[in-house]
């Protein structure tokens, strides 16, 4: 698997609002401490109305070569950045190792008793988050339950699941943030893969020296992906798929924590520009269910600052190509596509958890050809997963197509017919469960985004038929 860096692939993420200090619905560890100074004799709580007023915190990417901070909640109830880090943690029993802070006075130091002057260690209640860390590389996100005592690595501590509301409280935050691709893990899936990206000052040409906008990622197909040949493929023959996706996401969030027990408002999604180029040729027999074959996986888990927090956002894009027939029909299509997308879920009050689901693309043909009687469908898409703390969120299929279908009429001495080629796109997917680390309330099934499809008219023709 090859690996190309992305710093500050900014991509917003969830914040919630669960105000109680017993709110806990992340699935996710631990993390660091409690306030700074001499004050971890008391618990730390999570902010309440009364704590100050509300504060509308920035949403951005961590400045390239600054590390991640943990963030923990201070005496005046408000998420502060805080210098501890989170040294090793175990999923299976959830317990945590925090380093940075004064030792606590004994081995095993009750939650209520003081450490030496400084960064405090962990006590029973913080709320703590980090980035990824040694046994969690999707980042912690956690409440602590217990102190059980002292090593040379740091305070050790147990944890349990709790929400971003609890750090966050009644803050506002909005923004979107575009991802930087240069940390981009990058998995082929068959031969002829590349890829190519660029970013402010480093710039990585496409194929052929194509060049790549900033702040956009390429997958180019080289060669071509054939479809599968068996008894068993519902579609088959010679036809082939190649050409290139090029995206240019960012992560959109807001939250709006000014209620009590629950926001009045939240949104996390994905959007972003879109560009493709490909070429589909040959010919596609008979089908039955589409045939998807997936030629790349890409992972990211970039770093966010919503205000003095740090929230990792989870991202997986899987670009694959689909092709169903009916019929016999022979293709030769090339078509530029561009446009924009956006996906994801919105949170009201009154209205609860509703999916958002938009795209506005257009196509053009290059070349354009059908013969034969039948019908094909090809699409060059991506899917892709959205989360929080190794939590999915939002999952979206995005398919641009490329429909076609020709009629045939015989005559005695010649058969005629006519054809007509349409550019498309599909988008669906669903809100999940894991939605309830917002700290709204939990809804029992997934929402599906509704299935959205935009079509035009690439071509058409009429002649002689093949």
């Amino acid at each position: 698997m090859r690996k190309f860096p992305v710093r500050n692939v900014a991509l917003a993420s969830l914040v919630t609002v669960s105000l109680l200090a017993t709110g806990c619905s992340a699935d996710t560890g631990a993390s660091s401490p409690a306030a700074a100074g001499a004050e971890a004799s008391r618990p730390l709580t999570t902010a309440t109305p009364e704590a100050g007023p509300s504060r509308q915190l920035a949403v951005a990417g961590v400045p390239e070569g600054e590390p991640t901070a943990v963030a923990r909640v201070g005496k005046d109830g408000q998420a502060k950045k805080s210098p501890l880090k989170v040294a090793s943690y175990d999923r299976g029993s959830r317990r945590a190792v925090i380093s940075g802070a004064g030792k606590a006075p004994s081995a095993s130091p009750a939650p209520g008793k003081s450490a030496p002057a400084g960064e405090t260690a962990p006590a029973v209640g913080d709320i703590i988050a980090s980035g990824p860390a040694p046994g969690a590389p999707d980042g912690l996100l956690a409440k602590v339950t217990e102190v059980a005592g002292q090593s040379e690595k740091g305070t050790e501590v147990r944890t349990a699941p709790t929400t971003l509301g609890a750090l966050l409280g009644d803050d506002k935050a909005d923004g979107a943030v575009p991802v930087d691709p240069a940390t981009v893990d990058v998995e082929p899936l068959v031969k002829g893969v590349k890829v190519s990206w660029a970013k402010a000052g480093d710039i990585t040409a496409g194929p052929q020296g194509a060049n790549v906008p900033l702040g956009s990622l390429r997958i180019d197909v080289g060669g071509s992906v054939p479809l599968p040949v068996s008894e068993d493929a519902p579609v088959q023959g010679a036809a082939s798929v190649a050409g290139y996706v090029q995206l240019a996401p960012k992560v959109e969030f807001s939250y709006d924590g000014s209620s009590v027990l629950s926001p009045d408002s939240a949104f996390l999604g994905l959007t972003g520009d879109w560009a493709s180029q490909w070429e589909l040729k040959g010919k596609a027999v008979a089908g039955g269910k589409p045939v998807r074959i997936p030629f790349a996986k890409l992972h990211a888990d970039p770093v966010i600052q919503v205000g003095p927090v740090p929230v990792v956002v989870n991202l997986d894009l899987t670009a694959y190509v689909q092709v169903a027939a009916d019929g016999s029909v022979t293709v030769e299509v090339k078509q530029d596509l561009k446009g924009d997308f956006r996906v994801g879920g919105s949170y009201s009050k009154a209205g609860g958890w509703k999916p958002v689901s938009t795209a506005d693309m257009t196509g053009t043909p290059v070349r354009a050809k059908v013969t034969a009687a039948g019908k094909v469908k090809a699409a060059l898409g991506v899917e892709a997963g959205i989360g929080l703390y190794g939590a999915v969120g939002v999952t979206a299929d995005l398919a641009p197509y490329v429909r076609g279908e020709a009629s045939a009429t015989a005559t005695p001495t010649s058969v005629a017919g006519s054809w007509k080629l349409h550019g498309g796109v599909d988008l669906s997917g669903w809100l999940q469960l894991q939605l309830s680390i917002f700290g709204t309330p939990v809804f029992q099934h997934r929402i599906p985004l509704g299935s959205l499809n935009r079509e035009w008219l690439l071509a058409q023709g009429e002649g002689a038929v093949a």
